[in-house]
């Protein structure tokens, strides 16, 4: 079946940035999440990106408008009646997403497939939640999305191989570069980032450094391009310690302890730039 026609479930960063890619791509988009002023600040979001690459030059003003024009919005998850695949990009969280995903079950045509952004759990497991787990798939982008080239194409324990092989056709479509893997907790990426981002923050309770400090040494030492505790900010506090959380219960390895001052960050909501204070101050931004 030809892919036309994309359903995002959760408008918040990851969805907004998967619709806007999608519909930059040519694919029709219905952008869903169950509060509407998500879904609405979800389409600013998309809009204000739009702007900055007219702004830039790097897109037409009728570039623009096309793009908005492929996306419409919705709160009603039986909207995936009418869509020819599905992208969830919900919460990090395991009984939130089995319940998206047994509801879109029964809502989307038989054959349909069903694809998760989780950066962690379980494919399997979700699947397990369908009566289709062979087109229950992982496909985990990276943030923000519309600058990552990559896509983590994960696949369960049942997810047939022309689930696989279509979903890799769609993400480069989007323009990404997909990379399968097969499930196991937070995949590839996120089983090597997380203990480093993690280790950064023990650094810091520590004090063998400052933030400022060990973000340096990250960036001018081993070239990365952010600092861990940066991008442990921009990625969200409370998203690196649900991952964290899912290393150390599915490994049961001592060297997956969340950092004790990661969780009280959390605690106190502090969860990076979406918070507007994290490792670094980010209120002027709100």
């Amino acid at each position: 079946m030809a892919i036309r026609k994309i359903m995002v479930v959760g408008a918040g960063q990851m969805g907004s940035g998967i619709a806007l890619v999608a519909a930059r791509s040519g694919f029709e988009v219905v952008l869903q999440d169950l509060h509407g002023e998500r879904v609405e600040k979800g389409v600013a979001m998309i809009r204000q990106f739009l702007a900055g690459s007219v702004a830039k030059e790097k897109i037409s003003p009728k570039e623009m408008e096309a793009t908005l024009g492929r996306i419409v919005i919705s709160t009603a998850l039986e909207e995936a009646a009418g869509v020819d695949f599905l992208i969830e990009a919900a919460t990090e969280d395991l009984e939130v997403k089995t319940q998206i995903f047994s509801a879109l079950d029964h809502a989307a045509p038989p054959g349909t497939i069903l694809a998760t952004n989780t950066s962690s759990l379980s494919i399997t497991e979700i699947a397990a939640a369908t009566r289709r787990s062979s087109e229950v798939v992982g496909m985990h982008f990276m943030n923000p999305v519309p600058a990552m080239a990559l896509v983590e194409v994960v696949r369960g324990l049942a997810t047939s191989e022309a689930t696989t092989a279509t979903v890799i056709e769609i993400a480069q479509r989007l323009g990404k570069t997909p990379v399968a893997v097969n499930d196991s907790p937070g995949f590839v990426s996120n089983r090597i980032l997380m203990p480093m981002i993690n280790e950064a923050i023990y650094c810091l309770q520590e004090g063998v450094a400052s933030a400022e400090g060990i973000d340096q040494v990250m960036k001018l030492g081993m070239n990365h391009p952010m600092g861990p505790l940066a991008l442990a900010d921009l990625i969200g506090l409370d998203t690196c310690l649900a991952i964290m959380e899912v290393l150390y219960r599915d490994f049961a390895d001592s060297k997956y302890r969340p950092c004790p001052l990661l969780r009280r960050m959390v605690k106190a909501k502090r969860l990076g730039r979406k918070s507007g204070r994290g490792f670094y101050d980010y209120s002027s931004d709100l």
